[in-house]
């Protein structure tokens, strides 16, 4: 009796160990597939292809940078499998007449995005209330070819 219930505790130790394991390869690829520098093509229907804006994930430390014409974004940002949340997101305060609705725009599709997907080096971020397409990116790897 104690040598079936010895194998019973095992296996379901063995179970629960492995489920743990499977989450944390599954979040560890989610993180390095999000992470590298991404040229801005559009926001919120707007484009920006040709402004050279970027944002830079850094998947170690889950962090974000974003360079807009005027000024740098940045923050946190967390994964559980494609849900994305962006968190303490600040900029720097430059004025610059005529060339802020680019991070303004950009801070409202972080605030408002839920989920992501990447596909051909193309980075989709989608509303958490009706899932529609708030920003696009090309990784600059993809721009590039390496």
């Amino acid at each position: 009796m104690k040598t079936i219930f010895s194998i019973v505790a095992c296996s379901i130790l063995l179970v629960t160990s492995s489920c743990d394991e499977a989450q944390k390869a599954i979040n560890t690829a989610s993180n390095v597939q999000l992470n590298g520098n991404y040229t801005i093509n559009e926001v919120i229907g707007k484009s920006y292809s040709s402004k050279g804006l970027v944002i830079g994930f850094d998947a170690l430390n889950k962090s974000f940078n974003a360079t807009t014409q005027c000024n740098n974004l940045f923050g946190t940002y967390t994964l559980d499998l494609y849900v994305i949340k962006f968190s303490d997101i600040a900029s720097t305060k430059k004025y610059c007449e005529g060339k802020m609705d680019a991070e303004k725009e950009i801070t409202d599709a972080l605030v408002a995005s839920g989920s992501y997907s990447i596909e051909n080096g193309i980075l989709k971020l989608f509303s958490t209330n009706d899932r529609s397409l708030l920003l696009t990116a090309t990784n600059v790897r993809e721009v590039n070819g390496n």
